[in-house]
């Protein structure tokens, strides 16, 4: 059967990096705020809507990126055989793991003895383009029957009760859990496992399952129509399951005090159908317009999500670097930098929530030109790891 070709869509170039814009945001925000955790941001109770919307509109970033992910999946399959095809995706995999655990890890920490791995969304890109792999040698239709059943059926196990105990239990969390799993592997040294996988994986075959409608030859206005439908209905679906409180997020919503934000307050770690059909929905009703769009702010959004492994990676050093620059400035005693997983990061540091978008805003516009340079490199040069960033 003869493959159908792909090219470049500015679509979903546009889309990634408008979510790469976001998640600078919700990065920032944890190197510089200091007022509200995390979980008091999303607490309807502990919260603000400034607060509240900070966080909650980054929620758009991993799924998307995840999906999109899969959608790049399939198109580079097509310029391939399958056995082609299926070592790129193996080897794209490891190298993604590898990053996440060497550069990721030292971006995020700033210790160079790697005391601290962390196990996010790149771990679980990367895994997941393995078992993408793994599938496609079976077909294509399987690879869309399993990802509907992780999809969908994920949050059957939330009526489970199994014991995280043991290596059968350390599995169960990598693979389903992983809410701010630990593992010990040695003294002193931990793995920090956020992201688990097969929730996730499920995102990634769903969208290598839509990448048909991406090749060269099909129609656009079909493509446009299929991403609006298919975007109403997760997002309808989001909200049945929310209203109802029947499937799909293990905190039901509570219409009391603060009833919006408690709709809106949905589980990412892992994520839930609920949260996949409030963050995804929007995101392919913005994919179906994006691809239209031909005004100069699209072109310069463009550019982020062409280098989308390059602008993650170096933004983090950036940021880290501003956290310990700012740290000093403050006039912190040196032995409070180690206070945190983070170094040059202690509890008592932080800025205002305004100070933390000024600050997102100069991190987003100095990486704009080296985005532009690694780009036009990648077009110009032929280094073998050039093709897995």
């Amino acid at each position: 059967m003869q493959k159908l070709t792909a090219s470049r869509n500015t679509g979903i170039d546009l889309l990634r990096g408008f979510v790469m814009i976001i998640m600078a945001l919700d990065h920032t925000r944890d190197f510089f705020h200091q007022s509200v955790s995390t979980t008091d941001m999303l607490n309807p109770a502990t919260t603000t809507p400034f607060f509240f919307f900070t966080r909650w509109i980054t929620h758009l970033c991993a799924p998307t990126f995840v999906f999109l992910s899969g959608v790049s999946a399939y198109l580079a399959s097509q310029r391939r055989s399958l056995k082609d095809a299926i070592a790129m995706l193996v080897k794209r995999g490891l190298f993604l793991v590898f990053v996440e655990i060497i550069f990721f890890s030292l971006g995020l920490s700033f210790n160079p003895l790697y005391n601290f791995i962390f196990l996010e969304v790149i771990w679980a890109i990367g895994v997941s383009l393995i078992l993408l792999a793994l599938c496609m040698k079976v077909s294509d239709r399987f690879v869309l029957g399993v990802g509907i059943i992780l999809f969908f059926g994920h949050n059957i196990l939330d009526y489970l009760s199994i014991s995280s105990d043991g290596v059968s239990g350390a599995l169960w969390n990598i693979f389903f859990l992983a809410k701010g799993s630990v593992i010990s592997y040695a003294p002193g040294r931990l793995i920090l496992i956020l992201y688990a996988i097969l929730p996730w994986t499920g995102v990634m075959f769903m969208g290598y399952s839509i990448g048909q409608w991406f090749v060269n030859g099909y129609p656009p206005a079909k493509r446009i129509k299929n991403l609006r439908l298919l975007g109403a209905a997760l997002l309808v679906m989001y909200i049945i399951l929310r209203a109802t409180n029947m499937y799909g997020n293990p905190v039901p919503w509570e219409n009391g005090e603060h009833p919006i934000l408690s709709f809106l307050n949905t589980e990412k770690y892992p994520p839930s159908l609920q949260f996949l059909g409030m963050t995804l929905g929007p995101s392919l009703l913005l994919l179906s317009v994006f691809e239209n769009v031909k005004s100069g702010w699209g072109r310069i959004v463009q550019v982020y999500g062409r280098a989308p492994l390059f602008y993650f990676i170096v933004h983090f050093y950036l940021l880290h670097f501003l956290c310990m620059i700012m740290f000093f400035v403050s006039g912190l005693p040196l032995s409070k930098a180690t206070e945190s997983f983070m170094l040059f990061r202690p509890e008592e540091f932080g800025y205002s929530l305004p100070v933390v978008y000024l600050i997102w805003v100069l991190v987003v516009t100095a990486m704009y030109f080296p985005c532009r340079w690694f780009y036009r490199y990648k077009q110009t040069h032929t280094q073998w790891w050039l093709k897995y960033i």
